[in-house]
């Protein structure tokens, strides 16, 4: 083994981890990022590690297809790892189809528990390289069971446009503390001013190095993420809500108006980073720890946001290995949790105030079944519709009853999925 190819191999085992770790249980990347195998490398190692397994698991779907056409029997779930990093890194990755292969058989012949495999994996590999798969199919890059549900809920042409979104790296994009910096902010960061007043950037890499950070005048928040606490139409002085808040982007967007904004979240760990947030941009919440549907504090708000657990199927363009992770027993368990905490959150707002409710997530269950049952249970609630292109919603997301439906497709360079219902209390 050359010196080159094994300085290599740790990254690539990183890779393997966070792909493992992503695969096996929600949270799994989070996880798998915080440990020694990935913190101990070498900066430039570690963003071939992140590149490696991110890139994987955004062409999961045909990857697998590809090998399991080339496998007579399932592997170990360690070197079915080593075979998808390879087949990524031979064909969608700046790497030498040679080095590709040689790397994944150095990695198979590295531990005992896959020592024997490395025949298997020089083999598939170059069966490969003499075949190419396609990886770009819409329908194989999405797990089967969501391709199912998006094409009933939506159509098979939306699942398509959809699903080819989670082969693709997504822009960043940030919110900005005041509307005044825009145009210079456009400028230092090499972007551009989406409608609603999120700033998209091409830019990678550590955003901690951005112009503007250290002053705290943005803060990352996807482009739909950032419409929820818009609709809430927040003026200077009014009492706000913001219900399971972490990790605060639209905490710190109420809390930019001028409100008296109340952050409630039940994981203290989470709430450091709130925390952290507000201290960097300079803005002030009371940050409570708390679970949101059993809070003690009686106070009623002008208005009160929910972003509420959910299955998080909406976000997989940042975070691809959500859809690897969620199981279909997922949705309906969640669904429970949201009625829950809609009900507590319909007791802090004030009559005449307004109450937005939301999920990131793509699934009808958690969106607008949420808002039928919900205005069943509360029968002094009512919608009040959002206008076209209120808060820089895209017009295609509008719903006829005036709730949102946000899907990934209907920005251009796409937006995570989500639903967005904004209600008023009558009585």
């Amino acid at each position: 083994m050359t010196e080159e190819r094994d300085i290599g191999l740790p990254a690539r085992r990183a890779a393997i981890d966070i792909l493992s770790a992503s695969l096996a249980r929600r949270a799994g990347l989070d996880e798998a990022l915080s440990r020694p195998l990935f913190k101990g490398l070498e900066p430039r190692d570690r963003g071939f590690a992140m590149a490696l397994a991110m890139a994987t698991l955004r062409r999961l779907g045909p990857i697998e297809r590809a090998l399991d056409a080339k496998l007579t029997r399932a592997p170990p779930e360690e070197v079915r790892n080593i075979l998808r990093i390879g087949v990524t890194q031979a064909f969608l990755m700046d790497v030498p189809a040679f080095a590709a292969v040689t790397t994944s058989v150095d990695l198979a012949a590295s531990h005992s528990s896959t020592r024997a495999f490395k025949g298997l994996v020089n083999a598939v590999l170059r069966g490969l390289l003499r075949e190419p798969p396609n990886l770009d199919l819409p329908e194989a890059l999405c797990p089967p069971w969501l391709y199912a549900r998006w094409t009933s809920a939506f159509g098979r042409e939306a699942a398509d446009a959809m699903a080819a979104l989670i082969a693709d790296e997504p822009a960043t994009d940030l919110s900005l503390k005041s509307p005044d910096h825009a145009e210079r902010l456009a400028a230092e960061l090499e972007g551009e001013v989406l409608a609603g007043g999120t700033l998209r950037t091409p830019r990678k890499g550590d955003v901690a190095a951005w112009p503007a950070y250290d002053e705290g005048l943005w803060w990352g928040q996807d482009a739909s993420a950032a419409i929820p606490a818009r609709l809430l139409e927040v003026k200077a002085g009014e009492s706000v809500l913001d219900f399971c808040a972490a990790p605060g982007g639209k905490t710190m967007q109420l809390a930019a108006t001028g409100a008296e904004v109340v952050a409630v979240d039940r994981s203290p760990a989470r709430l450091v980073r709130v925390n952290e947030n507000l201290e960097r941009t300079g803005l002030t919440a009371e940050v409570v720890a708390a679970d949101a549907g059993e809070w003690a504090d009686e106070r009623e708000f002008d208005a009160v946001l929910l972003d509420a657990p959910c299955s998080a199927t909406g976000t997989y363009r940042r975070h691809p290995d959500v859809l690897w992770a969620a199981r279909p027993s997922d949705v309906a368990a969640l669904a429970s949790v949201q009625s829950r905490l809609l009900d507590s959150a319909a007791k802090r707002t004030k009559v005449g105030g307004r109450l937005v409710y939301c999920v990131c997530s793509l699934e009808p269950e958690e969106g607008e079944a949420q808002t039928t049952a919900f205005l069943l249970r509360h029968r002094n609630f009512k919608l009040s519709p959002a206008q076209p292109g209120e808060g820089g919603a895209p017009w295609a997301s509008q719903l006829a009853d005036g709730t949102l439906r946000l899907l990934p497709h209907h920005r251009a360079g796409g937006q995570d999925g989500f639903y967005v219902a904004r209600f008023v209390r009558a009585g």
